[in-house]
């Protein structure tokens, strides 16, 4: 009788799921910089890639998912911008239908967050091509003649073609 009680008072995804939850981030290349901030814009976390980083799912508000965003950027490298949004879980949909019922529904599971998932719970990013920036952000290209390359450098090149 106690354990149907229990069951009976709680929510589902509060039984199975947690409060928080590990997402990895990696970048190509490695050694990024990241800052996560969150829809408030505040500074969650900052740290070097590649690094698992512990999210609260809820804001702690009725129904308040969180939503983060993630700034990888490395000097020399174009910066990425990645969002991580919460979601209802399978555990707060159908497990409710089962085990919590509207008080799991409506009042458990939304005030503890444990009815959200974080998504994605896995960044892998890449930087893209190393580019040069002016003192304006924008992107620049330098060109030289093969002549003008140290020889030492040479093998290092790629031919692409003639244009």
């Amino acid at each position: 009788m106690t354990i149907v009680l229990a069951i009976g008072i709680t929510g589902c995804a509060s039984i199975v799921g947690e409060r928080e939850q590990a997402v990895t981030i990696n970048s190509s290349p490695d050694e990024a910089q990241i800052t996560i901030t969150d829809e408030t814009s505040e500074e969650i976390h900052s740290g070097r890639t590649p690094i698992t980083v512990q999210l609260a799912k809820s804001d702690g508000s009725y129904f308040g998912g969180k939503t983060y965003i993630v700034d990888v950027s490395k000097a020399g490298f174009e910066s990425r911008e990645v969002r991580i949004e919460s979601r209802p879980n399978g555990w707060y949909v159908a497990g409710n239908l089962v085990f919590g019922g509207l008080i799991g529904w409506l009042v458990v599971d939304p005030l503890t967050g444990a009815m959200y998932n974080l998504s994605p719970d896995s960044i892998d990013t890449s930087l893209g091509d190393n580019v040069s920036l002016d003192n304006s952000g924008k992107r620049t290209m330098k060109v030289a003649l093969v002549k003008d390359v140290p020889t030492s450098m040479r093998s290092k090149m790629e031919y692409i073609g003639q244009l």
